[in-house]
């Protein structure tokens, strides 16, 4: 970290650890959420970042009056350590199935009574209950009323400002007044009369409407209370027109400032029943409820509806999966030709030039998150994202691995490939070999509908395990229609709880990605998205079954393979989907790009 910056972070922890004093309190949380609990955050709300200096988008910072310690997971672990270098701040290895984190930390560190402050606004009701059921065995008052970082941030960024605007019915395949309708059959069947929702991919979702507020992810800053009759925005209206206030106001939803909500749900009836969710809704809304509000607590109806994509919304995916699969067929095209030229390449070179092929594609918005570009040792880090002043030149031999994603009006894509680069060593192409036994592993699974996503990630990791090696990851996260590119309930990794809401159910779209990584050395990943269908096949008298529909379309490099270590049916399961990449696409290239795959393309099989 250069020293002006970890002077200016030194500075902030002293004004944090200032403010705790005059609080009375003993520690201060930081965690990485706001009002909405995202994932990614408007600059405004990136308190965490502020005082710390780590970028990750998962972390969490606790400061002390002498001790300030960031827990991370094993995707940000180099991460965390280069950025938070000289800061003062350390670094402490979060380890799921440990069960060391900051909360167990904090109970063992601090004296009995002390005054742990993280602000309530930001802090879900369910981290809250959990910080409160671990402080009570030694007395720990957990006070949740004021935010110490917003109070010694001068310079502060405003909060977003950017235009909502329709999903248009073209590619919106339910009218927003049929979902407002089956919500409210959903909250009747629970005995709730209102339903309260922040996170924001539900609020865009529920609505038909998108918006930019946060960086890669097509969504705005609102919560929504839906009653019997009604349904209220409270959100920025400058960010609307006229002519969508309209079309809202015909489908019975109306507009409020974004900071009255707090207000709206004081003077809701004293009896009302309020559906929530406790894992995505902050303690702060929930404390504002009337004292006699009862409250149906679980996760949201529009979540799994959400998840559900329709036919029709698949239709729609698999025209964007074409799209993005022609611009990638287009970027490693030049790629290789450059390549061969002898071109100085480097991954920012990488990062302009596959964004700049999707750009031209039909229906494109924007990406869905940052491209990873890693080549070699900067591959073994799963969030690795190259910079102006740190990035690695493509050039001698080795493994590149490119994790990249967009955003169209008709779906939202995911694909991590590795190519090599001059001739990869032999360890590289079992590693390369073990991992896409790993994909094709799961990608062929068929599984009872209704199970729970957790426990498919045995399937994927089972080559990996068979040779001693894993990865720290989870092996899929559930992916948004133009929404959100991680997107609950369903997640596949075993550190992840098969909860009820988990379960697999047909339309969800989920990524499958295992990994292999050797700090230090390279970095492999091979990620496809796929679509939960209908196993037909299946004998109904076992009830129903699903399988998966790869939506994912472009080449998997077949040069690093060590085919001694593929199966006869995984050589045919590779093949197929190689035949489905050249049909698809070919009508969508030309030239070079579509030389380039029907080389990629060509079977393993003799």
């Amino acid at each position: 970290m250069p020293a002006e910056t970890v002077q200016t972070i030194a500075n902030r922890i002293d004004m944090l650890r200032q403010a705790l004093e005059r609080e009375g309190l003993d520690a201060w949380i930081a965690p990485s959420s706001d009002p909405h609990l995202s994932e990614y955050l408007p600059a405004h709300f990136s308190n965490r970042e502020w005082l710390s200096g780590f970028t990750g988008s998962a972390g969490t910072l606790v400061v002390l009056g002498d001790d300030a310690t960031l827990w991370a997971d094993s995707r940000y672990w180099v991460q965390a350590e280069q950025q938070l270098d000289g800061s003062g701040i350390q670094l402490e290895r979060l380890i799921p199935a440990e069960g060391r984190d900051h909360i167990a930390w904090l109970v063992s560190t601090l004296a009995e009574g002390a005054r742990v402050g993280v602000d309530g606004a930001v802090l879900s009701l369910a981290a809250a209950r959990t910080l409160e059921a671990a402080f009570a065995a030694k007395g720990i008052e957990l006070a949740t009323d004021r935010d110490l970082v917003g109070a010694i941030w001068p310079d502060r960024p405003a909060l977003p400002k950017a235009p909502v605007y329709a999903h248009l019915d073209e590619f919106a395949t339910t009218k927003r007044a049929v979902k407002l309708t089956a919500l409210r059959r959903a909250l009747e069947a629970r005995g709730a009369q209102w339903q309260l929702l922040s996170s924001l991919d539900d609020v865009a979702w529920l609505f038909n409407l998108r918006g930019s507020d946060v960086d890669y992810n097509p969504v705005f800053l609102a919560h929504a209370l839906i009653g019997p009759e009604q349904a209220t925005l409270f959100v920025d209206e400058t960010k609307f027109d006229a002519a969508l206030i309209d079309e809202l106001a015909a489908d019975g939803v109306n507009l409020a400032p974004y900071d009255s909500v707090l207000e709206a749900l004081a003077q809701l009836p004293s009896q009302a029943r309020v559906s929530l969710d406790p894992n995505r809704l902050s303690l702060r809304l929930h404390q504002a409820l009337p004292e006699g509000a009862a409250t149906i607590e679980g996760i949201s109806p529009t979540t799994l509806a959400k998840a559900c994509k329709s036919e029709a919304d698949l239709v729609h995916v698999r025209h964007a999966m074409e799209e993005d699969g022609a611009a990638l067929c287009e970027f490693f095209a030049w790629l290789e030709a450059a390549l061969a030229r002898g071109e100085a390449i480097t991954e920012l070179t990488i990062d302009e030039r596959l964004s700049a092929r999707r750009a031209k594609r039909s229906r494109f918005v924007s990406l869905s998150f940052p491209t990873i570009a890693g080549f070699n040792a900067n591959g073994a880090l799963p969030h690795y994202r190259a910079t102006e002043t740190a990035h690695a030149r493509i050039s001698g031999n080795g493994l590149l691995l490119i994790d990249s994603g967009a955003q169209y009006l008709d779906g939202t894509t995911d694909i991590t490939r590795v190519v090599p680069i001059g001739t990869p060593s032999d360890a590289q192409r079992r590693d390369y070999t073990l991992v896409l036994k790993g994909t094709i592993a799961l990608s062929r699974a068929r599984f009872p509908e209704g199970l729970k996503a957790p426990l498919l990630d045995a399937i994927a990791r089972a080559p990996l395990w068979a040779a001693g090696v894993d990865f720290g990851h989870g092996t899929g996260h559930g992916v948004g229609y133009f929404m959100n590119v991680h997107e609950g309930p369903q997640v596949i990794s075993y550190h992840a709880q098969p909860a009820p809401q988990t379960a697999m159910r047909a339309g969800m779209i989920t990524s499958i990605e295992p990994g292999l990584y050797r700090p230090g050395q390279w970095g492999i990943r091979i990620e496809n998205l796929v679509a939960n269908q209908p196993f037909i096949e299946a004998d109904g008298e076992f009830g129903e079954f699903l399988h998966f529909e790869t939506l994912t379309l472009c080449p998997i490099d077949t040069r690093p393979i060590d085919l001694a270590l593929l199966t006869q049916e995984e050589i045919a399961w590779l093949d197929a989907y190689h035949v489905e990449v050249r049909a698809r696409l070919a009508p969508k290239l030309e030239g070079e790009a579509l030389a380039w795959l029907e080389l990629r393309t060509a079977p393993l099989a003799g």
